[in-house]
């Protein structure tokens, strides 16, 4: 924004995803209209009580740019920000104009699709949990697949990235969200999100979130952490001021850097050893997982090779899909 208004474009509001246009709002913290204090723009709420720009929001507009920094993990809400404003942009016909950035896990696709059934906020559209592509291509994606609702047809223009293609790992040198303060936690997300949907902290609370996990009755495990409230990035911790036992996989950085694989040995040894009275899962891990089937195939002792196996067939043709709207080599 502050770019553009130096070069003396007139910009007329600003549409904000969650977390906030200054990304300093609690993750699931819903979010009013603002006023920004700078430019006095007004700031228009797409995480709250809509998600999708209103024909009024979007009245005096000539074109929408869209500029946020994915992580490239369909349960990352920023994904379904795009999808419904493109489909706003679509329906209104205004021009969508998408600066791209490069993806953390670009080269490599993984998990299971996302089913109609458990569609939701952090699942929109039928595709893997890591669908290695860009904003832009995710884009061309939802337009060229017709995902959007009636196969609206938007004007949609992606500006490329620079000097860059899918072999080159990419450190997002400013946090995209406040539970994602760096390239660790980044890494790490697509595989400690899973206990989001459980009883098991993903390390929100902690000066190391999506870099640990634990609860006070998982047994035999050698880290042990407390959860606190720090307002502005987890306000209301999952087990706050409680000790929870788990691991620290701070130091599994670089072997997850040069993976194309998403972890769910983690989350398999968390539910084998949880002794506590509550359920393990709840019914959030489904709309994560984007199916039914990865919790019961869990419960059921699966490994995580034979749970992969299954996702196979599925990936397959979602490689085939993706493969039309790749930008990069």
């Amino acid at each position: 924004m502050d770019f553009l208004l130096t070069k003396g474009i007139n910009i007329v509001k600003i549409f904000a995803p969650e977390h906030g246009f200054k990304v300093n709002n609690d993750a699931g913290e819903e979010l009013d209209d603002d006023i920004d204090v700078t430019t006095k723009l007004s700031i228009i709420s797409l995480y709250g009580k809509k998600h999708k720009p209103t024909k009024e929001d979007l009245e005096n507009v000539d074109i929408v740019v869209f500029d946020i920094q994915d992580v490239g993990v369909r349960f990352y809400t920023y994904l379904s920000t795009l999808h419904y404003v493109l489909e706003a942009c679509g329906e209104n016909n205004i021009p969508l104009l998408v600066m791209d950035r490069p993806n953390p896990h670009a080269n490599y696709i993984d998990g299971p699709i996302m089913q109609e059934d458990c569609r939701s906020f952090v699942g929109l559209d039928p595709v893997p949990i890591i669908y290695g592509m860009t904003i832009g291509e995710y884009a061309k994606l939802l337009v060229g697949e017709k995902y959007l609702l009636n196969g609206v047809q938007p004007h949609l223009k992606v500006i490329p990235v620079s000097n860059w293609d899918r072999d080159m790992r990419y450190a997002i040198v400013c946090q995209p969200s406040p539970n994602l303060p760096d390239s660790v936690s980044v890494m790490l997300y697509p595989s400690l999100c899973f206990f989001e949907g459980t009883v098991v902290s993903a390390g929100r609370g902690t000066n190391i979130p999506f870099q640990c996990y634990g609860h006070p009755d998982l047994l035999n495990m050698p880290y042990s952490f407390t959860p606190i409230s720090m307002p502005g990035k987890s306000k209301y911790p999952k087990n706050e001021g409680l000790i929870c036992y788990g691991e620290n996989l701070t130091n599994q950085y670089d072997s997850i850097k040069n993976s194309s694989s998403l972890n769910i040995k983690w989350l398999i040894k968390a539910f084998n050893n949880y002794k506590g009275d509550k359920p393990f899962f709840n019914s959030y891990f489904k709309k994560l997982a984007g199916n039914s089937n990865l919790e019961e195939k869990i419960k059921s002792g699966k490994s995580e090779d034979q749970i992969k196996k299954d996702w196979q067939p599925e990936l397959k043709k979602f490689q085939e899909i993706r493969q039309k709207y790749l930008i990069y080599k």
